[in-house]
């Protein structure tokens, strides 16, 4: 009985964390947004487009004001998207209004992609290598 209870709260609290969740700063949700989207077009395998990790650690620099509050963005997404695919994370770099708004971000771009895989690809990927979160290769 002890242990079901145990699971019970803790299901709870889990289930009420996104309730509990801070609000993204009009630059976080900036910066996350723009994450999610050029991480679709590389999830897509959108042809022609890589990474560019310095870039966008230098773009997230600019919108949140240094490169740590960058690299803090950066392993909050991580930690969204490995708790979402069900892998170990650090529970430290967890946000459940970066997972929330991730979430949202993922599920609109990745329909533009499925619904027109060249011309979304073309849009949010130059977008993307003009935010510097993406390079041409």
């Amino acid at each position: 009985m002890k242990i079901k209870l145990s699971v019970v709260a803790m299901l709870a609290t889990i289930a009420s964390a996104p309730s509990r969740a801070a609000t993204l700063s009009d630059a976080e949700a900036t910066f996350l947004d723009q994450l999610v989207t050029a991480s679709a077009v590389l999830e897509q395998r959108c042809v022609g487009y890589e990474v560019d990790g310095a870039g966008g650690v230098q773009l997230g620099a600019r919108l949140l004001g240094s490169p740590n509050a960058a690299m803090a963005m950066i392993d909050a997404y991580s930690a969204a998207i490995k708790a979402h695919d069900g892998e170990s994370y650090d529970p430290g770099k967890f946000r459940p209004e970066v997972f929330e708004a991730a979430s949202k971000t993922i599920k609109r771009v990745l329909a533009d992609l499925v619904r027109d895989p060249k011309g979304a690809c073309a849009d949010y990927g130059d977008a993307s290598v003009d935010r510097g979160l993406l390079r041409r290769y």
